[in-house]
């Protein structure tokens, strides 16, 4: 079926503890899988989160458990690609569970165009954002403005992209994010705070003149359905990407397992449903 074929239906979700995200993830992914008609972005921000991705080693979170309770973050090994990111308050989390078949079956194009939607979104506030050739991700003459890591599994996407909008960059300093690069966000570039709402009405449209869905039918609000508890323990082959030289079908271990604990946060009551 070809993507202008497909419908995608936004839901902005506000914020969600970082477990409750894997566990939306994991049954649309089932469900995208099942139906290849019907393709998700969940746009969200979490708590204060570091995460670990296949390429990241214990050495890339700096702080102990005692300090990681202290700060109030949580500590997630997981299935995407990439070493250490964080995830936290004033971050747009954008989550992408789309079926790439069958004529979309390209990893790295996919997080090309992940990045490409990305650079329109800073371009549409004045920054003017782009590329470095071996690293994901989207970058400013300041620094990192937003992390890439995805997963692939049967070549229906999960995981995605982390923009800094409002975040609070001091929680990078304990981590090693990444290549070690430097980290900006929207705030810093343009020394102003910014509508997290706006930020994310872009993100929508950019995304779908890069995909290439149509507009079809209105928003409404819902109440979000119950999110499942647990995940599948199941060993399932899988593709992860982090970079465009690190590109790789290896068996997925069980994902979501906490390493350090802190009080969560509410979710948001309602969800934001936009059919396009």
């Amino acid at each position: 079926m070809d993507m202008l074929e497909r419908s995608l239906e936004v839901q902005r979700l506000g914020r969600v503890a970082y477990a409750d995200g894997l566990d939306l993830q994991k049954r649309l992914e089932t469900e995208v899988i099942g139906n290849r008609e019907q393709d998700f972005l969940l746009l969200l921000e979490h708590p204060h989160t570091f995460t670990l991705g296949r390429r990241s080693k214990n050495e890339g979170v700096l702080a102990t458990a005692d300090m990681l309770r202290k700060i109030g973050v949580e500590v997630f090994e997981i299935n995407r690609g990439g070493k250490v990111t964080y995830h936290g308050l004033g971050q747009i989390v954008g989550y992408p569970i789309i079926s790439l078949s069958p004529d979309r079956e390209d990893v790295h194009k996919y997080v090309r165009d992940v990045e490409e939607v990305l650079i329109r979104t800073m371009a549409d506030f004045g920054i003017e954002a782009f590329r470095i050739e071996g690293l994901t991700g989207v970058h400013t003459t300041e620094g990192k403005v937003a992390a890439i890591g995805v997963h692939i599994k049967r070549w229906v996407t999960t995981h995605g992209f982390a923009l800094n909008v409002n975040t609070d960059l001091s929680y990078y300093n304990w981590i090693i994010a990444c290549e070690g690069e430097p980290v900006t966000s929207m705030a810093r570039l343009l020394d102003r705070e910014i509508d997290i709402s706006e930020v994310e009405d872009r993100i929508v449209e950019n995304f779908k003149d890069v995909f290439g869905y149509d507009v079809s039918n209105g928003r409404h609000v819902s109440e979000p359905a119950a999110v499942a508890t647990g995940s599948s323990r199941d060993l399932v082959e899988s593709q992860s990407h982090d970079d465009l030289d690190d590109t790789s079908r290896s068996t997925r271990l069980p994902t979501g397992n906490p390493v350090a604990t802190a009080p969560g946060s509410d979710s948001s009551p309602l969800v934001l449903k936009e059919t396009i």
